[in-house]
């Protein structure tokens, strides 16, 4: 029986590696270059960060469902973000609405620490956990709203924000260090959602640039 059971594992093991190993060449063939960026997408877990009943389509390249009406981001979409932040190993990010911890869980394996803040308490516990059972130690979270940042932490070399704002906020910008980058969603109406990276330089002046269209839930103020 113990052998049987340890085969079943094995073979489930096998299973999960063999469908990283294609999102991985997904991503590739996508466009997403940047080796380290593809690495850490296929050293994490996705499986982990989903519920239970989806856990079966945990590496489609797609969207889905998580608790509270929130959703995990597309892979493509994280990797694609991820890649734009330019993460070096020495950075301090900061991550606005951690939702299941999978993108902080990314940029973890990325960067010298993750500060990720999220209003829904009941999704931070959830995500706090999975962090605890991945062994994750440089990943620091916040219940909190994301629209003022974490300016006890600031300045970041890298923020991202995965949720929609009708603008990026100043905060977040007032927060991001010279040299940094700011990639966020912007627009309330989901079809016409845009991708935005903002470079701050080093004299103070920034850089905006458009990624593309992305489909986000929105970013609210407060906490819940």
């Amino acid at each position: 029986m113990s052998s049987t059971v340890a085969e079943g594992g094995n073979q489930a093991g096998d299973k999960l590696a063999q469908d990283r190993a294609k999102l991985v060449l997904i991503l590739r063939q996508a466009g997403v270059r940047d080796p380290r960026v593809l690495k850490a997408m296929e050293r994490t877990p996705r499986e982990m960060f989903v519920p239970e009943g989806f856990r079966r389509h945990a590496y489609d390249d797609t969207a889905l469902p998580i608790d509270l009406g929130q959703t995990i981001s597309q892979p493509l979409i994280v990797a694609m973000m991820t890649e734009a932040l330019e993460v070096h190993d020495r950075a301090k990010v900061l991550e606005v609405g951690t939702g299941s911890g999978y993108q902080a869980m990314v940029l973890s394996l990325l960067c010298r620490r993750v500060y990720t803040i999220e209003r829904i308490r009941d999704l931070l516990k959830q995500a706090e956990a999975r962090f605890k059972a991945l062994d994750r130690h440089n990943i620091t979270t916040r219940h909190g709203d994301g629209y003022k940042g974490w300016p006890e932490q600031a300045p970041f070399e890298c923020i991202m924000v995965t949720a929609a704002a009708p603008e990026i906020p100043q905060a977040l910008i007032d927060q991001l260090a010279p040299g940094g980058r700011l990639v966020i969603p912007v627009g309330m109406d989901p079809v016409s959602q845009r991708l935005l990276k903002l470079v701050k330089h080093e004299d103070g002046t920034i850089t905006t640039s458009e990624l593309g269209g992305v489909r986000f839930v929105p970013l609210l103020e407060g906490t819940q």
